[in-house]
């Protein structure tokens, strides 16, 4: 690859992002542009702005990216009700594609031939930035530092930094106790003392969320109103999206609901494990399935189900831009046409749970499913013609068995 003349950087301020910034100016002798996106991370972001001003950079973007990161990212998800490795809400991974894109967009208008990003080159996110950079620009080079440097310590990084007249906080100078990311749909903390599996991680770890036990001692009840598969108020409270997931964030974390202790297996191939907190996202989910339960036909419900792994597993892996993400998502968005009513959520001590649920869009039929006097909105008696035709192939089965022994 030749030498890059103008880079865009994704750009958080903090140390690695600010070495990385120095080293391309040092190693490639480059222009740097950095773009911060503000991703609902919960950071004061102006001093981004004046660190990379003191080191040199170009031009800087500092963006308020959370209603589109939740309009267009984070509620596209939720319709599919995705969980990687069943568990995982992805609130690392669905923010990738976007800082992607916008580093894309910025290369284009800025007249820059390379980005750059701090992703490590054992984690997935190298993996996300990557793939979604290629899917929007063929051309475009990807500059890693971490797969081509040989910082390869916190000393040697810490070297570089004293070298160049980085400033370095007084709590940076040692090994930070474990590594976060986070952005309005959930914190994930990895590393360090989080290492051992075996080991519970200390209560120090969690940011967003009470402990369950500390959680208050009175239920607390909320109702969500769906359209079409999104959420849009809050107890009869009309937000945007960021505003709701901001709203539901502050419920769940109040109860202690959204905690998750996960080893999963990464895309490159190792395991990891990671303590993730996941409020809003928790409460979503349940909601989301619980207005699902009576507008969305069984058979629609049971493949969306089916594919729904899948989904999860191609924004896991990086490939929110490829065509068979973009295809199950119109199946997906088609199947939410009538999902829209009300969820009641009970929130208790690190659970939430769907206890009402109402629609005018709802295939929930009392008239048919009571014990009492149906008026004749079901003849039972035709169930026997059913059961028959469908128990027909098993009786062959049991047939030939017998007749062969």
């Amino acid at each position: 690859m030749s030498a890059p003349k103008k880079v865009v950087l994704a750009y958080s301020g903090g140390l690695d992002t600010s070495i990385i910034l120095k080293w391309l100016q040092t190693e490639y002798g480059c222009e740097v542009i950095t773009f911060t996106a503000d991703l609902g991370q919960g950071e004061e972001l102006e001093p981004a702005r004046a660190k990379a001003e003191m080191m040199g950079a170009s031009s800087i973007y500092i963006e308020d990216v959370k209603e589109e990161f939740v309009r267009d990212f984070v509620f596209p998800m939720f319709r599919a009700n995705a969980m990687y490795e069943g568990l995982y809400l992805l609130g690392t991974s669905i923010a990738r594609p976007l800082i992607s894109k916008r580093l894309v967009e910025i290369a284009a208008l800025e007249g820059a031939d390379a980005v750059a990003h701090g992703a490590t080159g054992k984690g997935n996110d190298q993996v996300r930035f990557e793939l979604a950079a290629y899917a929007l620009n063929p051309n475009i080079k990807v500059i890693a530092p971490w797969r081509e440097w040989d910082l390869s310590s916190r000393t040697k990084l810490i070297r570089f930094a004293e070298k160049h007249q980085i400033p370095i906080a007084t709590d940076k100078r040692g090994e930070a106790p474990f590594s976060v990311d986070a952005n309005l749909l959930h914190t994930s903390s990895e590393g360090k003392i989080l290492e051992d599996p075996a080991v519970t991680a200390p209560e120090y770890v969690y940011q967003r969320t009470v402990s369950p036990e500390s959680a208050p001692d009175t239920p607390e009840h909320i109702e969500i109103y769906f359209d079409a598969g999104d959420p849009v108020s809050i107890n009869g409270e009309a937000m945007s999206p960021a505003k709701i997931l901001t709203k539901l964030n502050e419920l769940g974390g109040k109860h202690g609901i959204g905690r998750l202790d996960l080893v999963e297996g990464r895309f490159v191939g190792m395991k990891s494990r990671g303590i993730y907190e996941t409020p809003g996202g928790t409460l979503l989910l349940e909601a989301h399935r619980g207005i699902e339960s009576i507008t969305l036909d069984r058979g629609a419900a049971h493949l969306k189900d089916e594919l729904m792994p899948k989904y999860a597993e191609l924004i896991y892996n990086g490939f929110w831009f490829s065509p068979e993400r973009e295809m199950l998502q119109a199946l997906i968005d088609k199947s939410q046409e009538h999902v829209t009513g009300t969820v009641r959520l009970k929130l208790y001590k690190g659970s939430a749970k769907t206890v009402g649920r109402w629609s005018d869009h709802s295939l929930y039929s009392e008239a048919h499913v009571t014990f009492e006097d149906d008026a004749g909105a079901y003849d039972q008696k035709d169930a026997a013609g059913f059961i028959q035709l469908n128990a027909l192939r098993l009786k062959l089965l049991a047939a030939r068995k017998n007749r062969l022994g």
